[in-house]
């Protein structure tokens, strides 16, 4: 029987799946960027030096290309985390009293981080949250890419002009996740190593 200890923390189909994902997710946040600023629709532009694409039409294939490589790589992933239990055996169960304390170490900067096998119930929920929030990225996608094709969908989205709505709002819950996970790596260097070299 292998020792725990000698298995890597991140197994390298999760290492690989995750920089995918992480290159997938900056790529359609840039590009759309470029493409919500061609109509502004909530009353201001993001700055074109953070945004990808040149013009819209050239944003669009970097939204699309990138759209397509988070759909199936997400799907690999969600995949492989229920086959192999890890998706149960790492994010669950949830404790909303076990929640709180970790929630206020981490506000106090004293959440442990001691063994990166097991993550704490902010961990947890935060991993959870992006699978789940990825799941509305792209079903608000395909509404205003598709929108005749998902009437259904369209219409549980509040129309077209609401689904660009929980469009723009989840991939900018994305970003704040992406921003405090970087604080978070930042803070606990070591992290990135595991998820280079798995050890």
């Amino acid at each position: 029987m292998m020792d725990n200890s000698k298995k890597p923390i991140h197994p390298a189909w999760l290492r690989a799946m995750h920089w995918l994902n992480a290159l997938a997710v900056v790529v359609l946040m840039m590009s759309g960027w470029r493409i919500y600023n061609a109509t502004a629709f909530l009353g201001f532009s993001i700055p074109k030096s953070i945004t990808l694409g040149g013009w819209l039409g050239g944003a669009l294939q970097w939204h699309f290309a990138a759209m397509w490589l988070l759909f199936f790589n997400g799907l690999l992933y969600l995949g492989f985390n229920l086959f192999s239990g890890r998706l149960k055996n790492k994010f669950f169960p949830l404790s909303p009293k076990v929640l709180l304390a970790d929630f206020l170490s981490a506000l106090k900067g004293k959440l442990a981080h001691a063994d990166p096998r097991h993550y704490n119930m902010v961990q947890r929920l935060a991993y959870l949250f992006v699978m789940l929030d990825s799941i509305v990225i792209v079903l608000s996608g395909l509404v205003l890419w598709k929108s005749v094709q998902f009437p259904l969908l369209r219409e549980l989205m509040f129309g077209y002009e609401g689904a660009r709505r929980v469009h723009f709002f989840a991939m900018a819950a994305l970003a704040a996740f992406v921003v405090v996970h970087l604080v978070m790596v930042a803070l606990v260097p070591r992290t990135l190593v595991y998820m280079v070299r798995g050890r």
